[in-house]
């Protein structure tokens, strides 16, 4: 029995301890991760050790950050525990952590970035033709419209008017037609219409839209 009370009392003392422990653990990490720390530091070439200017350091996950100097010097402050991250156009990213347990408010660091390759296409180079071959060429070459001349053959009179035998009218058309014919009704309403067989204009209308070819029986489709 009493090596039962003592096995229980050692196992208490033993989880009060841990749990002791462990509490402060947390609350030394909580306490330091919150600290502010004065990162500076230089970012270089890895290959000739020359100062970037206006390399980008953002910390991740915030809306900080800042750029370095025409010597690639640069400072921010940063809290314990942030990731940065270096980035500048043609080089490969880096990041870097603040360690939770640093000791003091001030971190430096010399960041070498190395150049990103970008391979093109390739390009096949060819000679320069021969002047025959130039003029050969310059003068089959045909070119597209502008609008200045799509607008001039839109202008064209035998354009307009084969427009006008093909196309159907439109409604404002129409409605036009139709109004100017109740009002020529309305105008001879209780009295003989004037014969046109007999008015000389309208003969010559006839005459020129019997060779135009406007009475002709178009083809369906």
């Amino acid at each position: 029995m009493t090596k039962f009370l003592q096995f229980i009392f050692f196992s208490m003392l033993f989880t009060v301890f841990f749990t002791t422990s462990t509490f402060a653990q947390e609350q030394k990490k909580t306490v330091a991760k919150d600290s502010v720390v004065q990162l500076y530091g230089l970012v270089m070439t890895s290959d000739s050790l020359v100062g970037l200017e206006g390399v980008s350091i953002s910390v991740i996950g915030k809306s900080r950050g800042t750029l370095t100097n025409a010597q690639g010097v640069f400072s921010i402050a940063v809290l314990k525990g942030d990731d940065i991250e270096f980035s500048y156009v043609g080089y490969e990213s880096k990041k870097v952590n603040i360690p939770i347990d640093l000791e003091g408010v001030d971190y430096s660091i010399v960041q070498l970035l190395t150049s990103d390759s970008n391979y093109l296409p390739n390009t096949i180079i060819r000679p320069r033709p021969t002047k025959e071959q130039f003029e050969r060429d310059f003068v089959n070459m045909e070119f597209p419209n502008d609008m200045y001349e799509n607008a001039r053959q839109n202008l064209d009179a035998n354009k307009r008017m084969a427009l006008m035998r093909s196309l159907p009218s439109d409604g404002k058309e129409a409605v036009n037609y139709s109004l100017k014919q109740s009002a020529n009704k309305a105008t001879y309403a209780g009295q003989v219409p004037p014969m046109q067989i007999l008015n000389p204009m309208a003969w010559q209308q006839f005459i020129q839209s019997w060779k135009r070819g406007d009475f002709k029986k178009k083809k369906t489709k």
